[in-house]
């Protein structure tokens, strides 16, 4: 028996999913969920519909990526994408939260402002393969009107584009060089940070066909990438970079991370202290205000989302494991690239992701 996962090639989380399992050698196959699989597997199982999610094959369910290939780190065993080295570790694990968190809003802007009638057309072909065509489009733009309906949440509007924009082309320029270099982000293995910067990058990002033009054209090593990315050819292969390097070229992707995320979620998180100062004993919501940012010189603001402030624990989690040299050798990292607001960061509550639920406990 095999595990199963329900899920879509036009989505953003299936994408990075299917890669770390197509790398990791897992047995599995991928059926597009259908309206019955909504209703007689995925609702009853996690309580919303949400993909992708996986049914493994003793029967659990998974839900979340990152959780995901949590559990197959430990259950198959063999070469890992966490780096053994406390730098690269702790620097995959910020950029798989940064290309999770923060690269939604170029890959929905993309989706949504270049590529609308393309995947419209797609959602339905992907719910109702036999259809005739104007049955899918149709079917296509009932489920699509949801997912347009978070671009504006996401604070992407006339005002704040050309802030995405240009933010989006630098960080692709950012990253060609990189990985004119390197193949993977830290060496010649795929790390966590890679899955976190795939699912935006190949999902939306280079297969819609407007936005993928955009990255072939200006960025041919970052679509190489991202083809070695979803289609491995030596899974469970290569090395991370030996002394604990993290590479110059990787610094300016992190800097834009400090300059543009990292005063967003800290920003959330004073919006999820005063909710629970008002809200003691109420279930944690997905959103609690809208949080301002700016990226490239351009200011908006965004629904504030609480599973981000959950993304960025697991990074510190991982920083207070460390002694105290390896703990002052990621200091250092962060202070060279404006991180120093990560220093010392004080999360509002614990989080935990637990029963396909985000909870709050005790600070």
């Amino acid at each position: 028996m095999t595990h199963t996962m329900y899920g879509s090639p036009a989505s953003l989380f299936t994408g990075k999913a299917r890669a770390y399992l197509d790398w990791k050698r897992v047995d599995y196959r991928e059926i597009a969920p259908n309206m019955q699989i909504r209703d007689e597997v995925i609702m009853p199982a996690i309580g919303r519909m949400i993909i992708p999610v996986i049914e493994t094959e003793d029967g659990a369910m998974l839900q979340d990526t990152s959780l995901m290939i949590d559990h197959f780190e430990a259950a198959n065993g063999g070469p890992s994408v966490y780096p053994g080295t406390p730098r690269q570790n702790f620097a995959a694990r910020l950029l798989e939260c940064y290309g999770d968190e923060w690269l939604v809003l170029p890959a929905m802007h993309y989706r949504w402002n270049y590529n609308e009638d393309w995947i419209l057309e797609e959602f339905g072909r992907n719910m109702m393969p036999g259809a005739p065509r104007d049955q899918q489009i149709a079917a296509g733009t009932m489920v699509g009107k949801q997912f347009r309906g978070f671009v504006p949440m996401l604070g992407i509007n006339e005002a704040t584009i050309p802030g995405i924009e240009a933010s989006y082309e630098a960080l692709l320029a950012d990253l060609d060089t990189h990985f004119s270099q390197h193949p993977f982000l830290l060496g010649s293995r795929p790390s966590i940070g890679d899955y976190g910067l795939i699912g935006p990058l190949y999902a939306h990002l280079y297969r819609d066909p407007a936005s993928g033009e955009i990255m072939k054209r200006l960025a041919p090593h970052v679509a190489g990438w991202v083809e070695s990315m979803v289609s491995p050819k030596t899974p469970l292969s290569g090395e991370f970079l030996a002394d604990d390097e993290v590479p110059e070229t990787l610094l300016p992707v992190l800097s834009r991370m400090m300059r543009e995320h990292v005063p967003f979620l800290s920003a959330t998180a004073t919006l999820l202290t005063d909710w629970l100062d008002q809200n003691p004993d109420a279930d944690l919501p997905r959103g609690v205000g809208l949080a301002p940012f700016e990226i490239e010189g351009v200011r908006g603001e965004g629904i504030a989302r609480t599973f981000s402030l959950w993304m960025l624990q697991r990074a510190l989690d991982y920083l207070d494991t460390l002694n105290s040299d390896e703990r002052a050798s990621c200091e250092a990292l962060l202070r060279a690239v404006g991180g120093d607001a990560l220093i010392g960061f004080s999360m509002p509550v614990r989080l935990a992701y637990e029963n396909h639920t985000l909870t709050a406990g005790s600070t």
